[in-house]
């Protein structure tokens, strides 16, 4: 009996890893790519639009600090390309930004001019989903009794 409840407990285990463990950790998404964040070669539009992101994925932004930064701004100052009033910036040249909650996260470079070049990033974060319902794992599988049943002494009380 006590052998039952243990492998019950394991299997329930093993549904609740496989219902909630895709939400731990999430996805580390490079922006542009083996490109990273430059003014050059990459179409930041394309690039986030072939990815899903959810809460819990992080950007990880590698540019070269000398010459670039990641300013995060609102809608209306992303399509002005307006740095002057960020709500963050980073200028490490190796910045990762977990994305905490869902809805538009707005990213340019603040240095004059290349935002207007085509560095700049809108992304869509989605709320974190479960993911795919594994199916129930079945209980432990019982052989038919023998033709020989055990006497009443013997037989299991439940």
């Amino acid at each position: 009996m006590a052998l039952i409840k243990s492998k019950s407990l394991f299997t329930s285990l093993l549904i609740l890893v496989a219902l909630f463990g895709v939400s731990v950790g999430g996805t580390v998404h490079k922006v542009g790519d083996s490109n990273g964040w430059t003014m050059m070669g990459v179409d930041y539009k394309t690039w986030a639009s072939s990815r899903t992101f959810q809460v819990g994925d992080s950007l990880v932004f590698a540019y070269y600090k000398d010459f670039h930064d990641v300013t995060e701004v609102t809608h209306n100052d992303f399509q002005l390309c307006n740095s002057s009033k960020p709500l963050t910036r980073y200028q490490t040249g190796f910045d990762t930004v977990t994305l905490t909650k869902p809805g538009l996260y707005n990213f340019i470079c603040g240095v004059p001019g290349h935002c207007d070049l085509g560095q700049k990033v809108q992304i869509h974060v989605l709320p974190t989903s479960l993911g795919p319902v594994a199916a129930p794992v079945p209980g432990p599988v019982r052989s038919p009794r023998s033709s020989s049943s055990p006497s009443p002494a013997n037989t299991p009380q439940y």
